[in-house]
């Protein structure tokens, strides 16, 4: 993080931190798959699994990095600090602690003693495998939509963005399920719980939806007032038509 840090001073791109978030925790699977004392199926299944979950986000994420300009979430960011790359520093230091609180689920699988493809082991890779196509899905569906000039400052509601304001977050946070089903017989399973319950809280109070929509009411204004009305925010539901503001807050607190 700290070598992200000097890259984003030289190219004024915050965008890179979560490029190597992914990339870290996904390393973090495979060397922790690779040192873990559990037996050989769950440790190789979660080398596979994670690594190859990390290094599709990261290569997403940096094509976006490479090819646009900063993220508005961060540039943002940079306006409200005033460029203070003293700040950025803490900011990307708090990102490789997060790394290490993501790959706990990690330490739970590899330590799991359970050998054998049982109904957990399906389960974890059913489970993978949906939510990572789902998530390239709509990081697709995204970019398509986004690279069409005739979009600009408009929102995005084809494909699964029809059904939910953030399908990517919501298939980001199925996925850390998989290490749940693949930790069951681990002596420390309950570490597992740490993916799906801490992915939930950042995106849906912290550093997620939050961050995304603020950003997105600035850029796209009375557009995304009226998405956020008929859209659930994060579980995909059918959408709605406008209604009062009273039925909108009823509506919202059965479907988030």
């Amino acid at each position: 993080m700290a070598v992200a840090w000097t890259w984003q001073r030289r190219h004024a791109n915050t965008g890179i931190v979560d490029v190597v978030w992914a990339g870290g925790v996904g390393a973090s699977a495979v060397v922790l798959a690779a040192l873990g004392t559990g037996a050989l199926l769950p440790r190789v299944l979660l080398a596979m699994l994670g690594g190859l979950w990390g290094f599709r986000l990261a290569r997403h994420l940096w094509q976006r990095v490479r090819d646009e300009d900063e993220d508005g979430r961060y540039a943002y960011l940079r306006r409200h600090w005033n460029g203070h790359q003293g700040l950025f520093f803490l900011f990307f230091q708090a990102q490789a602690l997060l790394v290490v609180l993501f790959a706990l689920p990690f330490l739970a699988v590899a330590a799991n003693p359970a050998d054998g493809f049982g109904v957990w082991t399906v389960a974890a890779i059913a489970t993978w495998g949906l939510a990572v196509a789902g998530e390239a899905v709509a990081d697709r569906q995204l970019a398509r939509f986004r690279a069409d000039p005739g979009n600009r400052g408009r929102v995005c509601r084809s494909g699964l963005w029809r059904y939910s304001r953030h399908p990517n977050y919501f298939f980001e946070w199925l996925h850390w399920f998989a290490y749940v089903c693949l930790a069951v017989g681990s002596p420390v399973a309950w570490l597992a719980w740490a993916g799906p319950l801490v992915m939930y809280a950042f995106l849906r109070w912290i550093s997620g939806i939050p961050f995304t929509e603020a950003q997105a009411l600035r850029s796209r204004g009375e557009d995304y007032r009226r998405y956020q009305q008929t859209t659930p925010m994060l579980f995909p539901w059918f959408p709605r038509s406008p209604s009062s503001p009273t039925s909108q807050r009823g509506h919202h607190e059965r479907a988030d």
